[in-house]
């Protein structure tokens, strides 16, 4: 699935799908339908069949249709997780080729609007500041990003458009996205000296390094299994400061076919201040917390 928020273009936004679906029951058998189709393909590198696919799934799972995932039978449960893996995959494709692409311009960050979905970055870290301006989250220091990927779009926006003094620290446990993601950063002095990348498992930060952060970011995409997940937010429980904030990315009714969902009683250890559900065509959803006392 292309980026972890995402637009609808051409015909796949004329409407016309939206008629078709208008009751849940129709909205669950066109993801099955759709999920079938992707489960076929030989690859999830971006194509044109790849990328209808996925754009009209993205449509149809952000319709305005009121939507509770718990109410799914297991067998439908069963495919949204298969699901939501192979949208992880198409994501990481995209990011990938994308990142590739922009890095070969003389100046990449000026660039970043090749990537087809930038503008929907930027809307989402609009909503992210705004919520941590909001609840009166004062300007980290430091954010360590976990699951920057070969596109690491959220912390350059951050930075540039939203804390421009905060040193950002981006983990992935992929070498090569790692290598594919600083080398964005070429020609821009500002970024060089913001931005470092680490290659390591989210759950393998060293306690003594995720302790020094104001901030952690945990990108939907990390921990697409939820035991995964819950590992990792246990190790940052463990080891962030008191009073630090961890900035949860998930999702909510029926985008959750395209990311793992995060809810508030698995931050155990933290205190929820904020869960914010965009309606637009922002797709994550955004849990805000901050460590209280072990």
């Amino acid at each position: 699935m292309p980026s972890e928020e995402l637009t609808v273009e051409g015909e796949m936004g004329s409407g016309r799908l939206g008629r078709e679906v208008s009751t849940p029951r129709h909205l669950v058998e066109k993801v099955i339908e759709i999920y079938t189709e992707i489960a076929k393909l030989e690859s999830l590198k971006p194509s044109k069949p790849v990328n209808a696919l996925f754009t009209h799934l993205v449509h149809i799972c952000t319709l305005p249709i009121s939507f509770d995932m718990d109410s799914l039978e297991n067998d439908i449960k069963d495919v949204r997780s298969k699901l939501v893996c192979l949208c992880a995959e198409a994501e990481s494709q995209l990011e990938a080729h994308f990142s590739d692409l922009i890095g070969r311009c003389p100046r990449p960050i000026s660039s970043l609007h090749i990537f087809p979905y930038y503008s929907n970055y930027l809307k989402l870290a609009v909503l992210e500041f705004e919520t941590l301006v909001a609840n009166h989250i004062p300007m980290p220091k430091n954010v360590a990003f976990l699951g920057s990927g070969p596109m690491p779009l959220s912390s350059i926006v951050l930075a540039l458009h939203h804390m421009p003094t905060t040193l950002f620290d981006n983990y992935d446990i992929s070498p090569h996205a790692n290598l594919m993601g600083s080398s964005l950063m070429r020609g821009h002095a500002d970024l060089l000296g913001r931005m470092s990348f680490h290659t390591c498992d989210a759950k393998m930060v060293k306690g003594d390094a995720v302790a020094e952060y104001d901030m952690v970011i945990l990108a939907a995409l990390v921990g697409v299994i939820r035991e995964e997940k819950a590992q990792i937010i246990a190790h940052l429980a463990a080891h962030m400061k008191q009073g630090a904030t961890l900035l949860v990315r998930s999702a909510h009714g029926s985008r959750s076919f395209l990311y793992p969902v995060v809810e508030e009683e698995d931050l155990s250890g933290f205190s929820v201040m904020d869960v914010v559900h965009p309606t637009n065509e922002v797709i994550n959803s955004i849990i805000l917390a901050k460590k209280i006392c072990n």
